[in-house]
């Protein structure tokens, strides 16, 4: 994330994210995303180009910055009672989301726009919070836990490289196979994401 594209919470800073961002959401669903201009959010959202261009710089870290918005959860992980239903469900959902024709556009922009990488980060961090919870809930329980960098790489890293990569070989079989790795269970991968 570009350091233009930093806000505080409140105030004008963050009235002017908020309607810019609305007015990107609009416009896209509205008119398509080929026809996005900063002139064109800039006015739909009652602000002058040079803000938007002060701010982001350019359209690209104006969608990187509202792909990464669109990428954070809504709502913590649900609980469904132990750490291998918690992340099961949790993977295959994150898989859905993700390998969808929206959420590919949104990784594409958060990438695309982040020349400092700062909203990869971000979006790295979505993806700890989420399975901290499910960790710090399946502690609670007196359950072993993986740690958070273990869980994103042997679950999360995979996930994104078959999102990106080959998102047809992505499975409910694949996602709790991954889950069996970091839990400890060593197996072959289900057929259908063999290579």
């Amino acid at each position: 994330m570009s350091s233009r594209a930093t806000t505080r919470p409140g105030g004008r800073s963050a009235r002017v994210q908020q309607s810019v961002h609305q007015a990107v959401r609009d416009l896209e669903a509205e008119l398509g995303r080929d026809a996005l201009t900063v002139p064109l959010i800039a006015a739909r959202a009652g602000v002058t180009p040079s803000t938007v261009y002060r701010r982001w710089g350019d359209l690209r870290e104006l969608l990187s910055d509202v792909a990464v918005e669109r990428l954070r959860p809504d709502a913590p992980p649900a609980d469904h009672g132990s750490l291998r239903a918690d992340l099961e469900a949790w993977a295959v959902q994150f898989a859905e989301e993700m390998s969808s024709t929206a959420g590919r556009t949104y990784i594409r922009d958060a990438l695309l726009g982040d020349p400092e990488q700062g909203n990869s980060a971000r979006c790295s961090d979505y993806a700890a919070e989420q399975l901290k919870a499910v960790g710090v809930r399946a502690a609670g329980r007196g359950e072993a836990v993986p740690d958070v960098e273990t869980l994103l790489d042997v679950v999360v890293a995979p996930l994104m490289y078959r999102i990106l990569f080959r998102p047809s070989d992505l499975s409910a079989a694949y996602t709790d196979h991954l889950v069996g790795m970091a839990l400890g269970r060593s197996a072959s991968p289900p057929a259908a994401a063999k290579s």
